[in-house]
């Protein structure tokens, strides 16, 4: 019977150093073969995903409509916002986004479909937001 190490997948066996998203993550878990998701992502990472122009546009896009594809997101680029980046760019700034934690995926079939998360947008504002009952002077 081989041991477990042997039944790992490749994903398993590597350290979250060696992944982009993980390096300036504190925290990061592991959920599956498939996928891995950063329950702790720097501050940093959100401004820098930010920081972009492409990659604010796209999330306008998914707060317009949530839940889009690749394909979708692409064509709706061009359209409204007259981006010509390539499909694979545009992949590469979604990959960005959802190391960042502003983006979420989701499988269905052989689609993979693009949801907004403003969680750590709220984070953003939570830092800076006055105290209650503390004046402002």
């Amino acid at each position: 019977m081989p041991n477990e190490s042997a039944k790992r997948t490749w994903q398993e066996r590597r350290t979250p150093e060696e992944f982009p998203a993980a390096r300036s993550a504190k925290a990061c878990v592991w959920v599956d073969r498939q996928v891995n998701t950063c329950l702790y992502c720097s501050m940093s990472d959100v401004y820098k995903a930010l920081a972009d122009p492409t990659r604010r546009a796209i999330l306008d896009e998914l707060n317009e409509r949530d839940g889009q594809t690749l394909f979708e997101l692409c064509a709706r680029l061009t359209t409204k916002h007259g981006l010509s980046s390539s499909r694979q760019a545009i992949s590469q700034h979604l990959d960005v986004l959802e190391s960042a934690g502003l983006v979420s995926t989701r499988r269905q079939g052989r689609y993979k479909f693009h949801h907004l998360d403003t969680t750590p947008l709220e984070t953003i504002v939570e830092r800076w937001r006055p105290a209650r009952g503390r004046s402002n002077t």
